[in-house]
């Protein structure tokens, strides 16, 4: 009955961790993380460096990204006459000076900038003249005006 009793309290209060139960987790785990790696102390400094080297390039190689989508907006901004953003400019001065539109864009800005002015042009209205059918032109014409009286003469009782 005793071993009993014993054994209920004993092992309850084993669970607490009042005594050493906790120091053999502690030493299953090595302090080093270089050894929890399954490396030597040199490979693991080795293997940080390169993560390092790596995450930097990463972030240059975004920061140059995000600088030419930048310089893309002002390029935009400026074709459209649209107010400048400072984050944009920000952006481009903390890329430096050697940010450049990607060619590819650059073709399709200037693709449209070119098919805009020959809209506005005289000359392009002229083509845009005729280019259109004139029988098409007279007969919504003549619909447009026929329509119209109709509507008068229903509204209008002196007509």
């Amino acid at each position: 009955m005793a071993f009993l009793i014993k054994s209920m309290i004993g092992n309850p209060l084993s669970g607490i961790g009042l005594g050493g139960g906790g120091d053999k987790e502690e030493e299953s785990t090595p302090s080093d993380p270089a050894k929890a790696a399954g490396m030597t102390r040199e490979e693991y400094e080795e293997y940080q460096k390169q993560l390092v080297e790596e995450k930097m390039e990463r972030d240059a190689d975004f920061l140059h990204k995000k600088a030419e989508r930048a310089t893309l907006r002002v390029c935009l901004r400026d074709k459209y006459r649209l107010p400048k953003s400072e984050q944009d400019e920000n952006m481009i001065e903390m890329a430096g000076d050697d940010v450049d539109v990607p060619e590819e864009l650059l073709k399709m800005v200037d693709e449209d900038a070119t098919e805009e002015e020959g809209k506005d042009s005289l000359m392009g209205q002229i083509q845009n003249l005729q280019n259109m059918d004139m029988d098409q032109l007279k007969e919504k014409a003549s619909a447009t005006v026929t329509e119209l009286k109709s509507k008068a003469e229903e509204k209008c009782s002196v007509m």
